[in-house]
């Protein structure tokens, strides 16, 4: 059993010695034990010296007098003191340098003495050999003499001495190896003699660390300090020794010994590969170690060890024999597939390393092994396969890569596995071949495919599975679709050999219906594909043209493509990233589509494209756009054939989208559009006539009616029918009229003629299909008329259109024809109704007529012919006025009133004109059926669900809307004031009559250009006011009246302006966001005098309302932004609506700013415009900002960032850029953005709270997406520049790169300190707010701001004016504790700010120099991370500076030793700051470290010398002056005069000045000449060719002035060798630096006749 003293990690140590790392549990382990220990009376007797403890000089003797009365109780029989005793002994012995040889010496008696007395408790003898074991560190040679005393020939050790010896061989190799053979030879005689299962256990783990150290030696005896030894004789021992093992003990052991067996098995026949003559034996052995794979505890030890095997095998090009090859492979793979018992994780992980081991050696074989084992249709031996194979390429093993073929045709076989694992593991490994570039032309492209399968195959057994899922099958399902989008998001389709695999066969996947999920990233894969081609055409004159042999697959035609990427491009007006990446495509290859596109599509798509640039991208204008491009580009092409096909594939691609998708009603729209360009009118007769006849080709279900794009249900009874109708046919057929309205009337009117509705629609009951009804056909009439060229349409209006409407309608109303000519002027006159239904109505039958009659109205007043007469306008307005009055008043069950009151205001504006009777009848009616509705908040009760609600509150709003605008166009249309006036006051106004949106819409007009109309505005106003019962101010308002007669705009301006301040005290508070409303119509719609008096009217509202509207803020609010594009276009009405946001911000400030803060990131124009405007209005401010801190810190008070903190910094960003002064607030500012730049570094901003905008993407521009990181920097820097001007701050030393640096997480602390220097010091208060305001980042949560704070304070400790005013005592402290932290960036930020105190306060350096000294030196050890390491050498240096040689006497050894370690490193910066550390230390050299700081500059000088000719210059500079210091250590006084050279102008040539060195210091000291020989070889092999080419020139002058006897001693071999090596340097200097050394060591050779 292995001894806990020895069962800590492996201890490594350098060849030239060193202190002894061992477990820190041990030591804790013993610390507790002597808490509560009554033997604890020893304690005062040892002073524990720790790393961290200093004893000074004088203290020295009492420490060690007190270590001998100590070692004198070891010689009692008190085991309870002796187990206190070792326990602090150890930890005295790891951490103490000096020990005197009387004590080594004794305690080596003392602890060999109780390790070996079998009297002793077991747990005190494993203490006493590992107290015995450290000791070895002061005195190697006299421990292994006591345990080879105690180690004899045929005679059965203490199982603790053969301990010690393994233990000594692993901790001390270099010194061990020459006490191996000895070693070894003593064992082979001990092995017979070995009975008891123990000791045969503590044999093996003797075994197996001998085996590990000669392993090493044999592999890197060059690293060792002392000649070759012989290590084959070692070998033949070990071999003598594992033979009798494995013959004698393995076939009896137990379980527990053949644990220890299988341990020793790896290192040992690792070992024996390197010899030939023990190779067939050592492979031998592999067999028994495999058979071994049978208890589950036993099968990681098992695996570490062939995994050794396999690494020596490789290492010595050891060629294992076929079965046992096969053997392996097999076991490996059954030890990562085991069922049903899975693996150990560590043994799986180690069986993944062999696997990539024997992929190195043998890639073939093993992928033959591969393949045979994958045909089996074992799940998990399938799995364990692809997942190998997929941690074989990424960790790109060059020979791999030859053989892609033969692994893709192993991935082939399991493609039609249907396991989730399988296909899992099959898209994991596709996907890492494609990241790899392990794809081939021929063989690659069903590994793509099979990417577009799954995802296919995943959406359908989720949608539609054959049987139900269980839980963990729908979730494996939703891996397989998450992962094949991944595949394809991260997919780089220009690694080597993707585009020959990728085009054209991935057009393929555009059209079908089952890829459509794929589409985002599939147009980008495309585009890139694309854009490489055309850059390849641009480089070069002729393409390498991507287009090469498809093979089975059928590529889409341009039709298809086009087809289905102009359809998709209609949702980039939602900002959806497919529908971007489509018109992306479109734009990039019109060549693909058609030849005669190219030149059209490169003028025309950039205009195509500013609507996506925007916020505020209409959907109707894109689908314009669109539209418009697609007539265009047909009209180009002018193919018949072309533009027939492809009107079949938009009808094939009709099943592709769902029925209430954009993207079907744009197809709709798309086809009718194709149809109209088509010239072949035979074919467009049939097609209309195939789309009347069967609508269900269309996937024309009969959707909701959609009112301003949303659809409206009724409320009204659920067993009612609800609102349908055809909207594909009606759509086609309305679009297909602009070019062939003949075809589609003649069309229409035959299928009307044959058709048998009543039959069809019973036939229709029973089969469930649909066709259409009249109903349907009064729908597609409007549509006709809508889109029909205007011209025509005025010539066929009345017998083709209008009589077929109402014949249609009359028969759905079962109402004589002839009816339909009395005039609706009768019809009032008489009080007839013509309505013979009343309110049964059908509602989809009045709904269809209203809108057909609509769009009819819309159509002739498109066509502005002006001497058109429209004969039927006076029956149309009776039959909506019919409509309205049928709507109950006591509810709003449906849209009719809204959707009549459309009707009747664009049928009004039609010739013939109406009277003013008719005027006033219509608008009477009207009203009266509109405004006595109950309030909206009943209406909305009786909504049963809150979808309800919102239907009735979308109509009510729609309603009032509508009323407001008839009665603007009736008022306004009608120039005659007497008219408007008498028309308005004619009107009686129902009790609940709301004033709101009547005064907004009349009161703009009190500044109109006529003064008819401003009398008449004004009248209706008061007018207004007297109906509501307000008659207060008349007599007033009347008198300001009468000057409106003015032409002076000023005074009307005046005027109206006094008359706003009195009619807004009346307006009731409910009623002024329809005030409101109003006004903002008008700022976009009326004249420039008109809309001042929009703004006036506004701002007087506001300002006497602005504190009651709390309720109704949000609504005002986002009324007021959907104004903002259009107002945007005129300077004097958005200056308006801007003041209009501040007067409502300064009674809510604080609801304003959240409103603002709500808009997506980043901040479109018209936020930061609003931004803007608040905070340059002086009364609002000061409140803004402070408003804007108050929740940034309330969304910071955790340390974490989320979006809506983004926002917050954002509008800072806004305010500060305005100029605003910050001085007072700026500590606050400051603090809280550095914090949220701290809080967001690394973030990504999540896609929810990205602006829905989207731009399509210019040729080789890439997707760029908001950092929050660098939203946040901005608006520091912005700060920061605001502050400059203030003088609270200076400019950065990096200059602009401050920014960069503190948004990358990598650079962060880098850029906080250099943000610290740019502070003004001379602010006394600003930076002691900042420092009390930064304090609690110390303790921070967030490992960022902890970082962030450290490195700003480690800045401010240098200076000596805020440790006079400010507490930097307290953040001292936590430097220190941060200088142990476990983050590397934090040590480094603490460790320079402990630097930096040597500035700012030196006084404490002093007082506290035992802590910040401890707290540096232990950043010279995180050897991971070289800024921390270079940071402790520069703290070093300062903290030096200040101390006397007594003060740092304690630590000097560790830090010269610590500090010659860097001499080499990479880091320029580093091996800088260790050699000027050198030389500081040179000075604080005193008597008792002289002769030790001698030898490590014996050590040291070959580093100094080479690093002459450094390629940094400052780096040779400081190696010339360490030398100049140091060489008085040496005695070598008599070289200044060389080193005199290197400070002349032109440096000395490198051979000239090493020849003259060494032929002074050959006169001196040939000792220092033979070190510096011997230390050279280590440079043979630097990075930087000068260091090699400079240890080469001084080997050169060293073999020529070593005098005869030390060339004698020459390795001369070996050297030869590596000179000849060097020949082969890239380097010429190299080489011709090795050739003459050559020449040299060849002369000097011969000059005392030995043999080269």
């Amino acid at each position: 059993m292995q001894p806990s003293w020895l069962a800590g990690a492996q201890r490594q140590r350098k060849c030239d010695g060193g202190r002894i790392q061992h477990h820190p549990l041990q030591q804790q382990t013993h610390h507790k034990k002597l808490l509560g220990h009554p033997a604890n009376q020893v304690l005062p007797l040892i002073k524990p010296v720790t790393t961290k403890t200093t004893p000074r000089m004088e203290e020295y003797g009492e420490m060690f007098g007190d270590i001998n009365l100590t070692i004198g109780m070891l010689s009692k029989e008190d085991n309870i003191s002796k187990e206190d005793i070792y326990g602090h002994l150890t930890s005295f012995i790891q951490n103490t340098d000096i020990l005197d040889d009387a004590i080594v010496q004794r305690l080596i008696y003392y602890t060999s003495k109780d390790m070996r007395d079998e009297e002793i408790p077991r747990e005190i003898r494993m203490l006493a050999g590992e107290v015995l074991v450290s000791l070895a560190a002061h005195d190697f040679n006299s421990v292994m003499y006591e345990m080879q005393s105690n180690f004899r020939i045929l005679e059965l050790p203490n199982e603790f001495v053969v301990l010690a010896l393994a233990e000594l061989a692993t901790s001390y190799v270099s010194q061990s190896i020459p006490f191996m053979m000895m070693t070894l030879l003593t064992m082979q005689t001990m092995l017979r003699l070995v009975e008891d299962e123990s000791m045969r256990q503590t044999f093996c783990l003797a075994l197996e660390k001998f085996s590990r150290s000669i392993y090493k030696y044999v592999n890197h005896w060059k690293d060792f300090p002392y000649p070759k030894l012989d290590a084959n004789r070692l070998s033949d021992k070990i071999f003598m020794l594992f033979r009798y093992i494995m013959e004698k003990w393995a076939p009896q052991a137990s379980p527990m010994h053949t644990l220890a067996i299988i341990k020793a098995h790896g290192p040992t026949v690792s070992l024996l590969l390197h010899r030939e003559d023990f190779c067939d034996f050592a492979l031998t052995q592999i067999s028994w170690l495999l058979i071994q794979y049978r208890d589950k505890e036993n099968d990681f030890y098992i695996t570490q060890s062939l995994k050794e095997i396999l690494t020596a095998a490789v290492l010595y090009d050891t060629v294992l024999p076929k079965n046992l090859r096969r053997s392996i492979l097999t076991s490996l793979l059954h030890q990562i597939c085991k069922v049903p018992e899975p693996p150990i994780k560590e043994n799986k992980l180690e069986a993944s390393s062999c696997f990539l081991i024997l992929a190195h050696a043998n890639p073939v074989d093993l992928l033959d092994f591969f393949d045979e084992q994958i045909r089996s249709t074992n799940e998990a031996v399938r799995t364990g396969i692809l997942t190998l194979l997929r941690s074989t390429i990424n960790a790109e093993e060059p020979k791999f890569r030859n053989h892609t073929t033969s692994i893709e045709k192993t991935v082939k076989l399991v493609m039609g596995d249907l396991s989730i694992k399988v296909r899992m593991s099959t898209l994991l490994l596709i996907q890492t071949m494609c990241e790899k570039g392990y794809v081939e032309a021929r063989e690659g492209w069903p590994l793509i495919d099979y990417i577009f399968s799954q995802f296919a195959m995943a959406n359908r057994n989720l949608e539609k599975p054959i049987r139900p899922n269980s839980q963990e099958d729908e979730n494996g399902e939703k891996s397989v679709q998450e992962t094949s989008l991944e595949i394809l998001k991260f997919l780089d389709p220009l690694v080597i050999g993707m585009p020959q695999v990728l085009w054209p066969r991935i057009l393929t996947y555009v059209v079908p219906e089952e890829y459509t999920g794929t589409l985002d990233y599939l147009f980008n894969i495309i585009r890139i594909l694309i854009m490489a081609e055309e850059k390849k055409k641009r480089d070069i004159q002729e393409s390498t043209a991507l287009v090469i042999s498809t093979g089975a697959v059928k590529l889409p035609s341009p039709q298809q493509l086009l087809a289905r990427l102009l359809v998709i491009s209609i949702l980039a007006s939602l900002g959806q990233l497919c529908g971007a990446g489509a018109i992306g495509l479109l734009k990039i290859m019109p060549e693909i589509i058609h030849p005669k596109l190219v030149e059209m599509w490169k003028t025309r798509m950039p205009a195509l494209l500013q609507p996506l640039e925007g916020n505020n991208a209409s959907i109707v204008l894109w689908e314009t756009m669109l539209l418009q491009l697609l007539k265009e580009s047909l009209w180009k092409i002018s193919d018949v054939a072309w533009t027939s096909q492809l009107s079949r594939d938009f009808s094939l691609q009709m099943d592709s989208y769902s029925n209430s998708s954009m993207e079907k009603k744009f197809l709709w729209k798309a086809l009718g559009t194709t149809l109209a360009s088509c010239q072949d009118k035979d074919f467009v007769s049939s097609q209309i006539t195939e789309f009347l006849v069967t609508p269900s080709l269309l996937g024309d279900q009969r959707q909701g009616i959609r009112i301003s794009g949303c659809s409206i249900q009724p409320c009204i009874p659920r067993d009612q029918k609800r609102l349908w109708h055809p909207a594909g046919t009606t759509s086609i057929l309305g679009f297909c009229a602009e070019n062939h309205l003949d075809i589609v009337l003649n069309v229409l009117k035959t299928f009307q003629d044959k058709e048998k509705f009543f039959v069809n629609r019973c036939k229709g009951i029973f089969s469930g299909k649909k066709s259409l009804t009249k109903t349907d056909l009064i729908l597609i009439y409007g549509a006709v008329a809508l889109h029909a060229p205007k011209q025509q349409l005025l010539a066929r209006l009345d017998q083709d259109i209008m009589s077929q409407i109402l014949l249609l309608y009359g028969q759905c109303c079962q109402m004589p024809s002839q009816v339909l000519g009395v005039s609706v002027i009768n019809k009032m006159e008489k009080g007839a109704n013509m309505s013979p239904v009343g309110h049964m109505f059908d509602m989809d039958l009045q709904m269809s007529f209203t809108r057909s009659i609509t769009e009819v109205g819309i159509a002739v007043q498109d066509a502005e012919d002006q001497k058109f007469q429209f004969t039927y306008k006076e029956m149309l307005i009776g039959f909506m006025l019919d409509l309205i009055k049928d709507e109950p008043l006591n509810t709003l069950a449906s849209p009719i009133r809204w959707k009549v009151l459309i009707a009747i205001r664009y049928l009004s504006k039609l010739k013939p004109p109406l009277s003013l009777n008719d005027h006033l009848n219509i608008l009477e009616e009207n009203i009266r059926r509109l405004l006595p509705l109950p309030p909206l908040e009943k209406l909305k009760s009786e909504g049963e669900t809150d979808k309800d609600k919102e239907r009735i509150k979308f109509l009510y709003e729609r309603s009032i809307d509508a009323l407001g605008k008839l009665l603007k166009s009736m008022i306004w249309d009608d120039a005659d004031a007497q008219n408007c006036e008498e028309m308005f006051n004619n009107v009686e106004a129902p009790q609940n009559f709301r004033i709101g949106s009547l005064l907004g819409l009349l009161a703009p007009h009190s500044c109109d250009t006529l003064p008819t109309i401003r009398q008449a505005a004004t009248s209706s106003t008061i007018g207004l006011l007297c109906a509501k019962g307000i008659c207060q101010e008349v007599d007033r308002l009347q008198g300001l009246q009468e000057g409106l007669d003015s032409e002076d705009e000023q005074v009307q301006i005046k005027i109206s302006s006094k008359i706003a301040k009195i009619a807004c005290k009346f307006i009731p508070y409910e009623e002024i966001q329809a005030f409101l409303e109003e006004t903002l119509d008008g700022l976009e719609t009326l004249n420039p005098m008109c809309t001042r008096a929009c703004g006036i009217w506004m701002l007087a509202a506001l300002k006497e309302h602005g504190a009651l509207l709390e309720d109704q803020l949000l609504e005002i609010l986002s009324t007021i932004y959907h104004h903002m594009p259009v107002l945007r276009q005129k300077e004097e009405s958005f200056q308006f609506m801007l003041e209009a946001i501040s007067q409502i911000a300064s009674f809510h400030m604080d609801a304003v700013v959240n409103n603002l803060l709500q808009k997506p990131l980043p901040f479109d124009r018209d936020t930061k415009t609003l931004w803007k405007a608040l905070a340059e209005n002086p009364a609002s401010s000061s409140k803004l900002m402070r408003a804007l801190i108050r929740k940034l810190e309330a969304r910071l008070e955790d340390d974490i960032a989320g979006t809506d903190a983004i926002s917050v910094a954002c509008a800072m960003y806004e305010v500060i850029l305005t100029g605003a002064h910050i001085t007072h607030l700026y500590p606050e500012l400051f603090t809280l953005l550095l914090k949220l730049v701290s809080c967001s570094l690394g973030q990504k901003m999540p896609a929810s709270s990205l602006s829905q905008r989207r731009r399509v993407m210019q040729l080789g521009e890439r997707q760029q997406f908001p950092d929050p990181c660098r939203l946040s920097t901005a608006t520091l820097k912005c700060l920061q520049a605001q502050a400059m001007k203030e003088g609270l701050a200076k400019e950065s030393d990096e200059g602009d790169n401050l920014w960069t640096l503190l948004s990358n997480p990598d650079t962060h602390h880098i850029g906080v300190c250099a943000l610290a220097r740019s502070m003004a010091v001379w602010q006394h208060g600003v930076i002691l707010d900042i420092m009390g305001l930064l304090l609690s980042s110390l303790t921070s949560s967030s490992e960022n701001y902890r970082i962030t704070g450290m490195a700003f304070f480690s800045e401010l400790m240098k200076e000596p004016i805020l440790w006079k005013h400010g507490n930097l005592r307290d953040v001292l402290i936590f430097m220190d504790q941060n200088a142990r932290d476990s983050n590397a960036i934090l040590r480094q930020m603490a460790i320079r700010g402990l630097g930096n105190t040597a500035s700012g306060a030196p006084h404490k350096v002093r007082k506290h120099k035992q802590i910040m000294l401890e707290c540096i030196i232990r950043g010279l050890y995180h050897l991971a991370r070289t800024e921390v390491v270079c940071e402790s050498l520069k703290a070093l240096k300062k903290t030096l500076g200040l101390l006397t040689e007594r003060d740092i006497s304690f630590y000097f050894k560790e830090i010269v030793l610590q500090t010659r370690t860097f001499f080499e490193d990479e880091q320029d910066d580093v091996r800088l700051t260790a050699i000027v550390l050198f030389e500081d230390l040179a000075s604080l050299t005193g008597r008792r470290w002289k002769i030790f700081f001698a030898e490590e500059v014996k050590k040291s000088m070959i580093s100094f010398l080479l690093h002459l000719w450094d390629p940094n210059p400052k780096i040779g500079a400081a190696c010339r002056d360490v030398l100049v210091i140091c060489i008085p250590f040496l005695g070598l006084q008599e070289l200044y005069g060389i080193l005199d050279h290197l400070l002349e102008q032109d440096l000395p040539r490198a051979r000239d000045f090493y020849r003259q060195f060494c032929m002074k210091l050959a006169k001196k000291n040939q000792e220092i000449l033979w070190i510096l020989h011997t230390h050279s070889f280590t440079f043979f092999t630097s990075s930087w060719e000068m260091i090699r080419s400079a240890a080469v020139k001084l080997t050169d002058a060293i073999i020529l002035h070593l005098t005869n006897r030390y060339v004698e001693l020459l390795d001369r071999e070996q050297l030869t060798m590596r000179l000849q090596a060097l020949r082969q340097d890239p380097c010429i200097s190299v080489q011709r630096a090795a050739e003459a050394t050559l020449q040299t060591l060849l002369r000097r050779c011969k000059e005392i006749s030995i043999p080269l």
